[in-house]
């Protein structure tokens, strides 16, 4: 393996979507000391009844969880996961059986269990579906911000230096609102907000422009339902002050 080159006595967790679960890419992670697989792995006839004990537990708890919200006036939750380790699974194809790993999630639609294969024997069950298997897919979110939200994928120019200029200003918008969410908007609604809702909820806003002597006034309607955390917002930006240059 040219990483295994690169980095001899660097621990690999090589992590991998469902059809990655054969036996050809076990038997590599076999043969290295240093390298272990975190796999999707989809469920069948005997996974499934081994999902079942955990996936009434979540019911239960859901169920019990959105009637102390009626009883007492809290939030209507529509989602709970519980992880747990299930018996060690061989598939047929397998040279040997591995630990399985399960996500018994249960929504108010319905049931949604999902599991992984891993080679891994230490880390919690939750740990390695959450911060394991389930961190590729953040970073998937993180790159589809950068596309979606701030049109980073607008790259039709025909000149090369035109379409990366366009494409740097992308990322700098998104390190910005990055540094918006974590530094301003933390404690609020907004603190863990995808690019656009931040974008259509305090940037594309239509106000009455004001223009005085000394300062300039924008009003809000009355009705505004962001009236507070844009009067937060503004307050907190006008107090910072920008970084000190040597």
């Amino acid at each position: 393996m040219i990483l295994r080159q690169a980095w001899p006595d660097t621990h690999i967790i090589l992590r991998g979507d469902g059809h990655f679960a054969n036996p050809e890419l076990m038997a590599l992670c076999e043969a290295d000391d240093r390298l272990d697989f975190i796999f999707g792995l989809p469920g069948n006839m005997a996974l499934n009844p081994k999902a079942e004990p955990l996936l009434n537990k979540a019911r239960v708890l859901l169920e019990t969880k959105r009637e102390n919200a009626r009883r007492y006036g809290g939030t209507q939750l529509t989602t709970t996961r519980l992880y747990d380790d299930i018996a060690p699974y061989k598939a047929r194809s397998w040279g040997k059986a591995y630990r399985v790993v399960l996500k018994a999630e249960v929504m108010v639609q319905g049931d949604n269990p999902r599991f992984v294969v891993t080679s891994l024997e230490h880390p919690a069950p939750e740990t390695i579906y959450r911060d394991l298997y389930c961190a590729r897919g953040q970073d998937e979110n993180f790159i589809k911000a950068v596309k979606n939200d701030l049109a980073s994928d607008r790259t039709s120019d025909h000149g090369f230096l035109a379409n990366h200029l366009r494409l740097f200003y992308s990322c700098a918008a998104y390190s910005l609102i990055h540094s918006l969410r974590d530094k301003t908007l933390c404690h609020t609604e907004l603190a863990r907000a995808q690019p656009m809702t931040i974008i259509l909820k305090l940037f594309k806003l239509a106000v009455r422009v004001v223009q005085n002597k000394t300062r300039i006034k924008l009003h809000l309607p009355s009705a505004c339902p962001e009236k507070g955390l844009l009067h937060r917002v503004t307050e907190l930006l006008y107090q910072a002050r920008p970084p000190t240059t040597a």
